[in-house]
């Protein structure tokens, strides 16, 4: 009896199987769906929303750091990642790109870009300035962190000129 029920239940267990649970529809990222008209799989976010950290990185943005020697050497570090290529290592409008041929950027040593404040350079990190596009990648807390190291780098392109007692 009990070798006729093992055959039973096992015939039993097999109706029970189909491939409706392998192999189900499923939405790829960024392509167009159903279900939204034309839109991509997932719903946009609702209008008035704001990201998740746009309150913090605002008022990182809008409060300064303590200039530290720390803090400007993070900015040498971020500054020779987002920068160098085509400001120069040293600020002198000299980088890689420029010397491919792409328009120079103005030279640290400039005065119009020693009169900028170090906000001013943040600004300009976050939203580009000429044909420099913005670098929103930056974080608010490196961009302050370069914006040290810009002004340290025209001041040391500037050479004796603003040492105090010189002669202009």
């Amino acid at each position: 009896m009990k070798g006729a029920i093992a055959p039973l239940v096992l015939l039993a267990a097999l109706g029970g199987c189909d491939l409706s649970m392998s192999h189900q529809p499923r939405h790829k990222t960024f392509d167009s769906a159903t279900l939204w008209d034309g839109g991509p799989p997932a719903a946009p976010p609702p209008a008035g929303t704001v990201p998740r950290d746009a309150l913090g990185r605002q008022d990182a943005l809008d409060n300064p750091p303590p200039m530290t020697l720390a803090l400007l050497e993070r900015g040498r570090d971020r500054y020779g990642i987002h920068c160098a290529m085509c400001h120069g290592s040293t600020g002198a409008a000299d980088g890689p790109v420029v010397q491919r041929g792409f328009p120079a950027p103005p030279s640290y040593a400039s005065d119009k870009v020693r009169a900028l404040s170090a906000r001013q350079i943040v600004g300009v990190i976050g939203h580009g300035y000429g044909i420099m596009y913005p670098r929103d990648e930056v974080a608010p807390r490196d961009r302050w962190a370069i914006a040290g190291y810009v002004k340290a780098l025209g001041l040391a392109l500037a050479g004796d000129e603003t040492k105090p007692g010189a002669q202009p």
